[in-house]
């Protein structure tokens, strides 16, 4: 993993830092979808002088390389995920807890989309709201 994003930071002219290579590495290890602030400050410990913008910085290049997608799931801030091949997410409204959703099939939809608007598709992003198990347990009791 650390070669195939080093190799990539390097042919896109991007400087490899082990700032950026930890960035990565927290995001391409979790399937929490953590915001900036949230990868800040688990690596604050490590990198003490590494700032909240150099977090916001790196998730661009990430991003702007293919290495991760933003999310914007109604929050005051977006979320991240290293797992780019295209899937819907599903936000807890108790807890705030943000899930993947895998085998959900929207090639019709996006079809019709295109046909209805006649736009030429070329990415789309689908959110759902909910509750999740544990925040349903919760009430439960």
């Amino acid at each position: 993993m650390e070669f195939c994003v080093t190799t990539m930071l390097r042919d896109k002219g991007f400087k490899v830092t082990p700032q950026r290579l930890a960035i990565y590495e927290v995001l391409s290890k979790t399937k929490s979808h953590p915001s900036a602030e949230m990868i800040f400050t688990q690596l604050q410990p490590l990198y003490p002088t590494m700032s909240l913008a150099t977090v916001y910085k790196t998730i661009d290049i990430l991003h702007e390389i293919g290495l991760v997608q933003i999310l914007n799931v109604g929050e005051d801030s977006f979320r991240y995920d290293a797992e780019t091949v295209s899937h819907p997410h599903v936000r807890c409204l108790e807890c705030n807890r943000v899930d993947d959703l895998f085998g959900v099939d929207s090639t019709s939809f996006i079809d019709k989309v295109s046909d209805t608007s006649e736009y030429r598709i070329t990415g789309q992003q689908f959110y759902f709201f909910g509750v999740c198990p544990e925040c349903q347990k919760k009430k439960a009791n």
